[in-house]
């Protein structure tokens, strides 16, 4: 891989390399801001009530401004550049969640989907550019061909990890095992002589799903139900607090010191990249690992799909038994947080019966993810009615196909689970 940073092409005005060196130091700011990046947008989304659909919006928005600024500079500068980072982290992660949330694709189809999409960025930016190197991204159009790419690995690591998540039942915290596990096969088979291209991008795709299970792992309540995971409960505020001000923190020092500038790098490492060069041999040996690793991780998702683990219908039957009067679930919770909920099921049923199931779904998903936004606070408060109305939440979102695999069923059975959630509820 060349490491040339000032070369004049037919695509456009030469500019300095936009990209920062890849350091260590690459690699860890790049798994905090994929950690905030999570945590940040479940915040908003959930806690806050915005909800996915306009969540997504508001940081589309986003993303458009800062990569308009990133764009505009002729250099790499670390605050905009780690910035533009972030928020395409949430921004990717929120197309898969819409995709999976509000309209039911499949993560399995969803993961194709952008895999074959990540394939064609890649393509064209290869027939355009010959080159799919970090270390050259010194045009307009190489830079924006860049940012796209970013943008798929993050939408295509968020599928493929819910995905894994769904197929093996992992808990947040195991679940972080893989993605670490295929990040050090690969630095592995990089350092041997695997084509250096091709590490970086496979690497780059698996930090999503690492740093997602970190800040759910961090996130998760601690109070559980038997068989299932707990995390540290630091809450996704908490969790967005920490790892922004570790962001901030490795910022400034790349700000201070350069040494991820890669013309100070370069500088600093002359003689050692002189010396470096690619042996093919080695590169296809390392494409044969790579294809190895993919076999086994395969394997060992059949595998892990195949052994007894926790998942909604197990839950729905373990937690169907508990029977409570009208109201007395819920007693023990604020009534500020009941009344929202509340309010979010009558809205439900109310177009559930008018017709208009678009509006009927929306607001069952808003008040699924209300009520897990509440899980945190609420469940330690009445571990018995939390799991009641948990069980009836459940019933209600199987008949929409949140969370659930099954097709939307018909409007009268909605109608009769939302009722006996709002019963339930008082």
């Amino acid at each position: 891989m060349t490491t040339t940073t000032e070369a004049r092409t037919r695509s456009g005005r030469l500019m300095l390399n936009k990209v920062p060196e890849v350091t260590v130091w690459f690699w860890v700011i790049k798994i905090l801001c994929t950690t905030v990046g999570e945590s940040f947008a479940d915040w908003i989304n959930m806690k806050l009530g915005v909800g996915l659909v306009n969540t997504a919006w508001i940081f589309t928005a986003v993303f458009v401004v800062v990569l308009a600024v990133q764009l505009r500079l002729k250099r790499y500068v670390p605050f905009p550049y780690w910035l533009t980072v972030v928020v395409v982290s949430v921004t990717g992660t929120l197309y898969t969640d819409i995709l999976t949330d509000q309209l039911n694709v499949p993560l399995w189809i969803s993961s194709a989907v952008f895999s074959v999409l990540l394939a064609v960025v890649f393509g064209t930016w290869w027939l355009r550019e010959r080159t799919l190197s970090i270390h050259s991204v010194t045009t307009l159009p190489r830079e924006s061909f860049y940012w796209l790419a970013v943008l798929v690995t993050f939408a295509l690591g968020t599928a493929t990890g819910d995905w894994t998540l769904e197929l093996t039942g992992w808990s947040p915290g195991a679940s972080v095992l893989l993605p670490l596990g295929l990040i050090a096969a690969i630095t592995a088979l990089w350092r041997f002589g695997a084509n250096p291209v091709l590490s970086f991008w496979l690497a780059y795709i698996l930090t999503r799903p690492l740093g997602a299970n970190i800040g759910d792992w961090l996130a998760s309540p601690k109070i559980a139900q038997p068989g299932e995971p707990t995390g540290l409960d630091l809450g996704t505020f908490t969790t967005s607090l920490i790892f922004l001000g570790l962001i901030l923190a490795t910022v400034v020092y790349l700000t201070v010191t350069r040494s991820d500038v890669t013309e100070t790098y370069e500088a600093a490492h002359a003689a050692h990249a002189a010396q470096t060069t690619g042996d093919p041999r080695r590169e296809r040996v390392g494409l044969a690992g790579f294809a190895l690793l993919a076999v086994a991780t395969a394997g060992l998702l059949v595998w892990a799909h195949s052994q007894p683990h926790v998942g909604p219908a197990p839950e729905e039957d373990n937690t169907s038994a508990v029977q409570m009067a009208p109201g007395e679930a819920v007693k023990k919770f604020p009534p500020a947080k009941v009344t929202a909920l509340k309010a979010l099921a009558s809205t439900s049923l109310k177009d559930a019966r008018s017709g208009d199931a678009k509006g009927a779904h929306a607001a069952a998903q808003s008040l699924r993810d209300l009520w897990d936004a509440d899980q945190a606070s609420l469940q330690p408060l009445d571990q018995t009615g939390w799991t009641s109305i948990d069980a009836q939440m459940d019933k209600m979102l199987k008949t929409f196909g949140i969370d659930h695999s099954n097709p939307p069923m018909p409007p009268a059975q909605q109608e009769k689970e939302l009722s006996a959630l709002l019963t339930d509820m008082g």
